[in-house]
């Protein structure tokens, strides 16, 4: 038997039409968080002078971060964007690469847009019910693409599998989401670091 602590059974609430938790503190982003993620760089600077708007926050229940446990919460993208980019999260890879992760649709539409270090890039969009499969090895990013509501989503995760950010924040995603003429469309990045 390991020497690690015997996790017990435990409840966490949290709204499925909010994605709120009315007991746990959510991690969030703004505005000024996504500095050398969004294609123009000088309206962002603008909208941040102005509002650092809260883009993204979401709620990890705090399950051990061993290989045996399970992470799971919600995550909430806001309505907004940065010029024609919708707001969207940071994105990461996970530190053990060939970690999986589901992301069910509560609410709002979007997309979850993902990559790979082969260079393979892939977008699935999500509505509610949508249940959405992102394999080991690929770095995630959702995106809202609705002007009104929030997209909400339900994750789960290997315990330990841990967040890289920083290999985005390096690089950036290859693909970026826009609106062109009143739809979502994808488009390269021209940041993007190979």
């Amino acid at each position: 038997m390991s020497n690690d602590k015997v996790v017990q059974p435990f409840t966490i609430e949290f709204n499925l039409q909010t994605g709120l938790s009315p007991k746990e503190q959510p991690l969030q982003r703004r505005l000024s968080d996504l500095r050398g993620m969004v294609r123009n760089e000088e309206v962002l600077e603008k909208m941040i002078r102005e509002e650092d708007l809260l883009v993204y926050e979401f709620y990890d229940m705090h399950s051990p971060e061993t290989p045996f446990e399970v992470q799971y919460g919600t995550s909430i993208t806001y309505p907004g964007k940065v010029g024609d980019e919708y707001f969207m999260t940071k994105g990461h890879f996970h530190n053990v690469l060939d970690t999986a992760e589901i992301y069910y649709c509560l609410r709002g539409h979007g997309y979850m847009l993902m990559e790979n270090p082969e260079g393979e890039w892939d977008a699935q969009e999500m509505i509610p019910g949508a249940a959405v499969y992102v394999p080991g090895r690929w770095a995630h990013r959702s995106i809202n693409v609705d002007s009104d509501e929030p997209l909400i989503t339900f994750f789960a995760f290997r315990g330990d599998a841990g967040h890289d950010y920083g290999t985005i924040e390096t690089k950036g995603f290859r693909k970026l989401l826009v609106e062109k003429n009143g739809e979502p469309e994808f488009v390269d990045n021209p940041r993007w670091k190979s």
